[in-house]
């Protein structure tokens, strides 16, 4: 199981990276692991306003269906569409093409778990 420490995390397994104010959303590692196989992502359309810990999203595996939550409060300013066509990215690379959402945020990542916080987390 891989962990970045380049990113930030929340209890719920989604990871959460932030540029110039701009947070880019997928879930964990250890999430895909757990999920299985992923067949169907479904996200919300550009411009969703999301508050922290709205669903925004579903993903779908061999195993179960998952929503997803926002780590942060804001407005969706990007989607990955590429995911449609082929959600394997989210086990493949979870970390890079597999990512969900960027959402313009002033909240920031600051108040996620870090590394060691998720590590505690999971047990890792």
């Amino acid at each position: 199981m891989e962990i970045r420490d380049d990113r930030r995390y929340t209890t719920d397994h989604e990871w959460a990276s932030e540029v110039d104010g701009v947070v880019t959303v997928g879930i964990t590692d250890y999430a895909q692991e757990q999920l299985g196989e992923v067949v169907y992502v479904e996200l919300p359309e550009v411009g969703t306003v999301l508050a922290h810990g709205d669903v925004f999203g579903v993903v779908e595996s061999t195993k179960s269906v998952s929503d997803l939550y926002a780590p942060v409060a804001g407005e969706v300013v990007g989607i990955n569409e590429s995911l449609i066509d082929t959600p394997e990215h989210v086990n493949n690379a979870p970390y890079e093409d597999g990512w969900m959402v960027k959402i313009k945020s002033d909240d920031g990542v600051a108040d996620l778990l870090d590394v060691a916080g998720y590590q505690a987390h999971v047990g890792a």
